[in-house]
């Protein structure tokens, strides 16, 4: 099996409606796209604020094997996510291994 972890970090003009959107949309690939095994998400909400560097939605995926990851970065659903962040997004970070 394969993790894939992702943080993103916003700019400022992301809503926090944008930002509820953006964590249903992400919700929503666990039934839709083949290969998840276990998929959460959510909004930051560490009281540790000085390690946060503007950080507020994570995300981490189980996905079934190294093709199943493969197979997410192009899926539709993926890539429409991808669009939804045009004009919002300021970094991402991720991180991708397998689970031994």
């Amino acid at each position: 099996m394969y993790e894939h972890l992702v943080t993103f970090k916003f700019n400022e003009h992301i809503t926090d409606g944008k930002q509820q959107e953006l964590l249903q949309q992400l919700l929503a690939f666990k039934e839709k796209i083949d290969g998840i095994v276990e998929l959460t998400a959510g909004l930051n909400t560490t009281e540790e604020v000085e390690q946060i560097q503007g950080y507020t939605l994570g995300l981490r995926v189980t996905f079934e094997s190294k093709k199943a990851l493969d197979n997410y970065l192009p899926h539709p659903l993926h890539q429409a996510f991808i669009s939804s962040l045009d004009g919002v997004i300021e970094n991402v970070i991720v991180v991708d291994y397998e689970i031994l």
